[in-house]
């Protein structure tokens, strides 16, 4: 239902491509990060890359995740393995960015949910076509929708709607 609504209003389907410029940056950190020119990755590192590009040290789970989605037969992760992984990541994040935004610009008030007033309002702005019906049924709708590791939820009651998010 909550997808309804997006797609309603307009929202735009996720869909992200890298830019030449940052493919390249990633080729350049997996071979910077490839010690002794072995071809793949390492545990450590891959934690090395995830430094250097995302600015954190991933989780032992992340570093567990992103092994297990190696080729049996391979001893670390290789060069398309390594961009596929980035590449998800990135997507990931820059989808967090783009809801938790929206979600900020329909809290007015700033306080971390959205009465059904605000609700209404910022679906008036951006739906106007919508009935008040389907307005108050996702509002009362609790929903979670999952892509790419991303999970958000609008958790909603008869007062308020709140925003969360997990990677």
């Amino acid at each position: 239902m909550v997808a309804m609504f997006f797609s309603e209003a307009g929202a735009r389907p996720w869909t992200w491509e890298a830019s030449p410029s940052e493919h390249k940056k990633w080729v350049e950190v997996f071979k910077a990060c490839d010690e002794d020119n072995k071809g793949y990755l390492s545990r450590e590192d891959f934690k090395v890359a995830v430094i250097m590009l995302f600015g954190y040290k991933p989780s032992k789970i992340e570093a567990d995740f992103a092994m297990s989605s190696v080729n049996p037969n391979a001893s670390g992760i290789l060069l398309e393995e390594f961009l596929s992984i980035v590449r998800k990541k990135k997507e990931v994040r820059l989808h967090w960015n783009e809801i938790r935004h929206i979600f900020t610009a329909f809290d007015r008030h700033y306080r971390g949910y959205l009465t059904l007033e605000d609700f209404k309002t910022a679906f008036k702005q951006v739906a106007p076509k919508l009935s008040e019906r389907t307005v108050l049924d996702v509002f009362r709708h609790y929903q979670c929708k999952k892509k790419n590791g991303l999970q958000v939820c609008l958790q909603g009651s008869r007062s308020r709607l709140r925003w969360s998010c997990q990677l």
